[in-house]
């Protein structure tokens, strides 16, 4: 295996936009808009850090929802029309001319649409390779108010099957996987992207920013030390559009090494200040030597499995938005029924 030179990834802290007040091709306009300007910001930072740190960026990581921003109420087949991409869309296909001429991969995270679901979409992490193309799709698999493909597993894996609903990039800059939003709280799914050699998580996030340490910036760290991996985390500088205060989810982008060491973190607004040296050498050397600190070499997965098996039924179900074998578009209230019904089976199994 060729192990790539030391090179910078950078969080690009940015400011979401809201589109669900816009009519439909006024939303595709503004999308399309706000991904020729991130380029100007792209290139303006990546030059200066190359300056400053000696290294080239060849990674920056956008935050959550960066050009729609959340649904809000809207029904998920009319924010699908709205807001979602396509896979073959205009939106990749400008990124993609994007990371062309930055000459770089560019991680992110969209609403996204799929032929083999119409009316659903997915939020998806991405992330685009300098030729242009797009070489990982992650679709979020834990969210409270958005479909997860678990809610259509059986068909899911039947159209795609489970490789890619855990997938790494294997790139020219390492072993690249994606974590969104609130996923960083939860270590199957972290694990799970090391088991499969994940060397580098890509965390588009959009979330409160405080001096305090934060439930998601604990986690953070604890998933790069747990995993051995960097943590390559943006989050949004505000949201525009909506009726939250701008800077509500705002500030605390970072960047973690393989211990689990902060190695940089951007305080509030646009930036891009939290960026670092990804040193696959020393990753690589360090999962490859017997120490007490090798966390993931440590790791016993079989322990846990029938544990897991046994408690399955008592918490969230796959095939919840299947209806007579087919996938079926809830209403919003939906997501709050089906944890109250999860609530209830885990009282009833006496585990809260």
């Amino acid at each position: 295996m060729t192990t790539p030179s030391p090179y910078a990834a950078v969080a690009m802290q940015l400011t979401a936009r809201a589109v669900e007040s816009l009519d439909n091709d006024a939303a595709r306009t503004a999308m399309l808009k706000h991904i020729g300007e991130i380029e100007t910001q792209i290139r303006a930072s990546s030059i200066f850090i190359a300056q400053y740190a000696g290294t080239p960026v060849k990674l920056a990581v956008l935050p959550e929802y960066l050009f729609t921003s959340y649904p809000g109420r809207i029904s998920i087949s009319d924010f699908a029309a709205k807001a979602c991409w396509d896979a073959d869309g205009p939106e990749y296909e400008a990124l993609g001319g994007v990371a062309q001429r930055l000459g770089m991969f560019i991680a992110g995270n969209a609403y996204e649409r799929d032929a083999a679901f119409p009316d659903f979409y997915f939020q998806t992490s991405f992330l685009v390779a300098p030729n242009g193309d797009t070489v990982l799709r992650y679709r979020r698999l834990l969210s409270m108010f958005a479909p997860s493909p678990h809610d259509v597993w059986d068909a899911y894996l039947n159209h795609y099957g489970i490789d890619a609903v855990f997938p790494v990039a294997d790139t020219e800059i390492g072993r690249i996987a994606a974590i969104a939003s609130e996923e960083i709280l939860y270590p199957e799914i972290a694990r799970v992207l090391a088991m499969r050699g994940a060397e580098v998580f890509a965390h588009s996030s959009s979330e409160i920013g405080s001096p305090l340490a934060t439930p998601k910036d604990v986690a953070k760290q604890a998933r790069a030390f747990e995993n051995m991996a960097y943590v390559v985390s943006a989050n949004t500088a505000g949201i525009a559009g909506t009726g939250l205060p701008l800077a509500s989810a705002d500030g605390n982008s970072r960047m973690v090494d393989y211990r689990g060491k902060l190695m940089s973190q951007s305080s509030d607004g646009e930036t891009f200040t939290a960026f670092g040296t990804v040193d696959l050498g020393s990753l690589r050397a360090a999962r490859r030597t017997p120490a007490m600190i090798n966390s993931l070499a440590r790791q016993r997965p079989g322990l846990f499995a029938d544990a897991y098996a046994a408690s399955a039924e008592a918490f969230h179900r796959g095939n919840g938005m299947m209806e007579d074998g087919n996938p079926s578009i809830p209403d919003r209230d939906y997501f709050k029924r089906a944890q109250e019904a999860v609530i209830k089976r885990l009282d009833k199994a006496g585990i809260i």
